[in-house]
């Protein structure tokens, strides 16, 4: 297959989550890869810097502020892409929050809270997509985003990581009912990357945290946001035209299930 598989000119994307890290990368990607890329984050001044940032380049970007808890306003930015160019041909389901509490310790409203994120809002965008894509027969891609956590027990992160776990079983679930009309569903497990979201700490605390990621992968160290938006980019492309329900793990040798 030639490299031009990975050419996304004349098409569309819609970036959850596009504000920093796995998100911002992400879109600045597709948008090299020729996508006119629609960057969309809680954080509406930071997707517009994402924007101004693809724009700057030569690239095509729309920033759009976006709470995916509510599906209106998910739908809203759908629907924006699709009339911009008349076609939505690839959905990064990306944005997420983290919450750290023991089993025991955890409280309904935290469960709450991420699941409505990082469940239903990935489902909104799922759902929201695929419709479009479906309208306008449209053979897209849509690529949500797991984690390393739904491979081990991970102390402390039970409402991500079963969040987490839910994304793999919707990613699953739809590409088997999507395929027939021809649109791709597959789900990005990244292992420890170096992003805000991670780097909760003091920079010192952080390189602690890192210390022991880095030893359990073969690689020696954790991972960049940049290498996991390249695994989006492959999944959203031509590249990856017989892949579908699948779970693509960049994370650098710390699990390697069958």
């Amino acid at each position: 297959m030639p490299l031009t598989a990975y050419d996304l000119s004349g098409r569309t994307a819609v970036v959850t989550g596009a504000a920093s890290g796995i998100g911002r990368a992400t879109a600045v990607l597709l948008a090299e890869a020729g996508a006119t890329v629609h960057c969309a984050d809680l954080d509406g001044p930071g997707a517009a810097a994402t924007a101004a940032a693809i724009t700057a380049s030569g690239g095509a970007a729309h920033p759009h502020h976006l709470d995916v808890t509510r599906r209106s306003e998910v739908a809203a930015v759908v629907d924006a892409a699709r009339e911009d160019t008349g076609r939505l041909d690839v959905m990064a389901n990306i944005a997420g929050i983290m919450h750290s509490s023991p089993v025991l310790e955890t409280e309904d409203a935290a469960l709450d809270r991420v699941w409505a994120t990082n469940f239903k809002g990935v489902l909104h965008g799922c759902q929201e997509a695929a419709r479009a894509m479906i309208a306008t027969g449209t053979r897209g891609s849509i690529v949500t985003m797991a984690s390393g956590a739904i491979d081990t027990g991970a102390p402390g992160l039970l409402c991500y990581s079963a969040a987490k776990a839910a994304v793999v079983q919707l990613t699953r679930t739809l590409a088997t009912e999507a395929g027939p009309h021809g649109i791709r569903v597959n789900a990005v497990a990244p292992g420890w990357i170096r992003t805000a979201m991670t780097a909760r700490h003091s920079a010192e605390a952080q390189q602690q945290a890192e210390r022991p990621m880095s030893r359990m992968s073969p690689l020696g160290r954790v991972g960049e946001p940049e290498e996991i938006a390249h695994a989006v980019l492959h999944l959203a492309s031509d590249a990856s035209s017989f892949t579908t329900g699948q779970i693509l793990r960049p994370n650098g040798g710390v699990a390697m299930p069958w």
